[in-house]
């Protein structure tokens, strides 16, 4: 019994159980690789398809392809608003469209609008050409040159925005610098509410900021029904009142117009 207790820290340690990764390399598990860093595959070059049939063939009918499935360019023509305005007074007919060409990076833009009184001639009219890249899936940066041909003609430098906010409703903005020096700004928002497939109500409002506390805000309800996806006639109510000195001589602030128009695209 001695002899135990004297020996009894030279007994032999209890069994370990075996390390399963004993005998590897564990630098390369020290730190998870990132997958920014992994590069990508290389492009094959190796068709299997101009095993069959002549490269210069396949290589048109890939490049049709990347064309078909983005990332070339693109164009449209649009008019949102072509429409014959009723109203007290003098009668009047309104344009506003654009058209753009480009690609995913940048595209050149084409605005023009302008409003025509009955027996008066053109009340204002005006056009812009801008450059345009996006600022995100949903936004354009805009900026370029405005020219207006009615009632004065005079040059502007603008900077702007044009895109998608949440709920579907369409913005857009611009501030503009005048050749004299002058600042002034304006914004619109529209939506569309689709009651059917075809029929769309379509609300749309619109202001504008001068120098000096003028200003203009017009509000309207349009009903169109596309007989196609790119002609829409459509009939609607507006409202306009201006402030300050945009409000013309003589004549009431604001105005009330029934309206019956078209929307195209092409």
């Amino acid at each position: 019994m001695i002899v135990d207790l004297q020996h009894e820290h030279h007994a032999p340690p209890p069994a370990q159980a075996a390390d399963p990764h004993a005998g590897h390399d564990m630098s390369a598990m020290s730190a998870p690789t990132s997958v920014a860093e992994t590069p990508p595959p290389p492009i094959p070059s190796d068709h299997a398809a101009e095993r069959f049939y002549s490269p210069s063939v396949m290589a048109a009918a890939r490049a049709q392809l990347m064309k078909e499935h983005g990332g070339g360019p693109a164009w449209v023509v649009r008019a949102d608003l072509l429409e014959y305005r009723a109203r007290q007074g003098h009668d009047a007919q309104a344009v506003e469209g654009e058209a753009w060409w480009g690609g995913d990076a940048s595209r050149w833009v084409v605005k023009a609008r302008g409003e025509r009184a009955a027996g008066e001639g053109w009340e204002k009219a005006e056009v812009e050409a801008l450059k345009a890249w996006p600022v995100g899936p949903y936004f354009d940066l805009q900026a370029g040159l405005r020219q207006d041909l009615a009632p004065k003609g005079r040059g502007y430098a603008t900077v702007g925005f044009e895109g998608l906010a949440p709920y579907w409703i369409e913005v857009q903005g611009a501030a503009y610098l005048s050749d004299r020096g002058k600042v002034s700004a304006r914004a619109e928002a529209s939506h569309d509410l689709r009651l059917t497939q075809r029929l769309i109500l379509a609300p749309r409002v619109e202001a504008e900021i001068a120098e000096a506390g003028a200003g203009r805000l017009e509000g309207g309800l349009r009903l169109r029904y596309e007989i196609t996806r790119r002609f829409a006639p459509y009939v609607g109510l507006v409202r306009e009142r201006a402030f300050g000195a945009m409000r013309p001589a003589g004549e009431r602030a604001g105005s009330t117009a029934v309206v019956v128009g078209v929307r195209a695209w092409r």
